[in-house]
């Protein structure tokens, strides 16, 4: 048995030549393993955030061979995930059959695990099975026998990592502090590239005009340090870019990007491209740049706009990511005040506007803000934006339909940028007092969008900006309007009293079916969550059969953080969960990612997590 730490495949700084070939480096080949992270079940799970760090990535191939791909620590928000799914990196690894991973997960330092109670997020404590105070949990995982992570010399294979919050915490908000107690679990299986949309943050190493694309070199999250493997970067005439605050497109973008500095911070968005050889390429579709995305001297906020006051924004549910010469690193605030100013400068993520203003800042409103942190006398932070800049971000509203015509539809809202309506005050948001935005009837331009054929009480999700502040009615502009029946859903049963022995009706490859009358099931944790909305499955004509995707990729998964296997198919699952079952092991918390029929009764399932309990 033998153990090796990765080799990164950076490129050089300042150069376009591999630093090692990862071809014949110590006579081992090398091929890259593309390591992507999600986390499918995290929207709605209950959580405001779930900072914590990972420690450690390890892989074992079949011949015993351990190697490390990420060996420092990483700090992220499992929450955030859910929206913005990560390329985390591209590094050598050696050629061979890769059967099991295992991440440690790390909530002693820096850990900020928040739920939202009542519109607010508050800080939670958290725990481990039998009370004690959760400090590191090592998940592993086996690979599905038949979809191992093959690495071949001179290649890139994609590898989805996703966090699965929803499987893997018990919140309890009826202590104070709210407490939340964890049975960790992940899922990992070897992914096709597909159309899913990545954030890839890095530093950049060159531009290359004639084939209209620019290397990074890869540093995902908050990470200042690290060069995590190296990425091609394609663009296309109508990819946008945000360079230091100035807007581009296409070729006019690429321009200036070749007269940016080597390391400077960039993140594009876009969808995974060709990884037929050992350098992956990513096609990008928005491109953030330079002080767009982060400066040595400036922090950065992203969170939803609760209140507005005057020059003062009221920004809640904020992820704080420090300056460089504050020593970077990323925190959590429930509330934060941001003063702002005629002169800070306003831009739109993904579209090239023009006349916005500070005017444009709404309540509702997703926003990144940069400006100078400080801390007031009662030593909480504070924004001064007045020199900055704030960039309205795509904001999702939830609510359920109360009449609709062409262009135009009103929402009773459950969910405005990820808050309930209790966190808003949307007073000045209208042309006057009794214009102003009310929750209960949320005016909606849909613009060529028609929703009158739509039934009055659908849950619909829209995603747009709110209108500029003191402009309403409308109250939002959306771009897209989706029937939340549309979008993805989840099935999530908790069984009490040390979990269930035999939770299901009937289990086979055909699909499962919950016992809903098995004495150890949780009293309110049985549902079908549809963005904010749950469905109470003791609510249906029966109980819903779970049945499996016949197309796409199936991730299937059973056990705990010791030991989860994977499976892409039904039949190998099906066979895993029989032996499982066996009267002595306990199923904690099953979580499906899928879809709901009604017609039918079925949750078409192309993930399902059965966590058991930990002993």
């Amino acid at each position: 048995m033998g153990r090796f730490l990765w080799t990164s495949c950076a490129l050089g700084l300042g150069a376009t030549a591999l630093l090692a070939s990862c071809s014949g480096y110590d006579n081992i080949t090398y091929g890259t393993a593309v390591i992507t992270m999600s986390a499918s079940d995290a929207a709605f799970s209950g959580f405001s955030s779930y900072v914590v760090d990972i420690d450690q990535i390890t892989l074992t191939r079949n011949d015993g061979v351990v190697v490390e791909p990420l060996g420092q620590p990483e700090t992220l928000d499992l929450v955030k995930l859910h929206d913005r799914n990560e390329l985390v990196e591209a590094p050598a690894v050696p050629i061979g059959t890769y059967t099991s991973l295992s991440i440690v997960l790390d909530y002693t330092e820096g850990a900020v695990i928040t739920v939202d109670v009542n519109g607010v997020a508050t800080t939670a404590a958290i725990e481990a099975v039998g009370g004690a105070t959760m400090t590191t949990a090592t998940l592993v995982l086996t690979f599905d026998p038949n979809n191992p992570l093959v690495i071949n010399a001179q290649q890139s294979v994609r590898l989805n990592i996703d966090m699965n919050l929803a499987a893997s915490n018990t919140i309890d908000t009826g202590t104070s502090p709210p407490t939340v107690t964890a049975q960790p679990v992940l899922t990992a299986t070897v992914a096709p590239e597909d159309q899913t949309v990545y954030r890839a943050r890095g530093v950049y190493v060159v531009t290359q005009p004639s084939t209209s694309d620019f290397i990074v070199n890869m540093r995902p999250f908050v990470d200042y340090v690290s060069a995590l493997g190296a990425l091609t970067v394609n663009v296309s005439d109508t990819t946008y870019f945000n360079i230091n605050g100035v807007i581009y497109t296409g070729a006019a973008g690429l321009a200036a990007m070749s007269n940016l500095e080597v390391s400077t911070p960039i993140a594009s968005y876009g969808t995974l491209g060709n990884l037929s050889t050992i350098t992956p390429a990513f096609n990008a579709t928005a491109v953030y740049a330079g002080t767009a995305l982060e400066s040595p001297l400036a922090g950065y906020l992203t969170g939803t706009v609760a209140a507005v006051n005057g020059d003062t924004l009221s920004l809640h549910g904020a992820t704080y990511v420090a300056s460089i010469s504050d020593g970077g690193g990323e925190g959590y605030l429930a509330t934060v005040p941001v003063t702002i100013s005629a002169a800070t400068t306003v831009t739109e993520d993904g579209v090239v506007a023009s006349g916005l203003s500070t005017k444009s800042v709404s309540v509702g409103q997703v926003i990144n803000v940069s400006g100078q942190a400080s801390l007031d006398s009662n030593n909480n932070l504070v924004m001064d934006a007045t020199a900055g800049a704030i960039r309205l971000q795509p904001t999702t509203v939830w609510g359920t339909l109360n009449s609709a015509a062409a262009g135009s539809m009103s929402l009773d809202v459950l969910s405005l940028g990820g808050f309930e309506p209790a966190a808003f005050d949307f007073a000045g948001t209208g042309t006057s007092a009794a214009n102003d935005a009310l929750a209960s009837s949320y005016e909606v331009d849909t613009g060529t969008l028609n929703e009158s054929t739509v039934t009055a009480g659908t849950l619909l999700q829209a995603t747009g900006l709110v209108a500029p502040f003191g402009s309403a009615p409308p109250d939002f502009t959306a771009a897209s309007v989706t029937l939340g029946s549309a979008a993805p859903q989840t099935l999530v049963v908790e069984w009490d009293n040390g979990g269930a022995a035999s939770p299901f009706s009937s289990a086979s490859s055909s699909g499962l079916v919950v016992n809903l009358a098995n004495a150890d099931l949780s009293s309110t944790i049985h549902y079908i969550g549809t963005g904010p909305a749950r469905t109470d499955l003791k609510s249906l004509p029966a109980s819903p059969t779970i049945v499996f995707a016949a197309s796409g990729l199936l991730t299937l998964a059973v056990g705990n953080d010791a030991a989860l296997s994977v499976f892409n198919s039904a039949a190998g699952f099906a066979s895993a969960l029989a032996t499982t079952l066996n009267g002595t092991n306990l199923v904690y918390r099953l979580v499906c990612v899928g879809q709901y029929s009604d017609a039918t009764n079925t949750f078409t399932a192309t993930g399902v997590v059965v966590n058991l309990q930990t002993t």
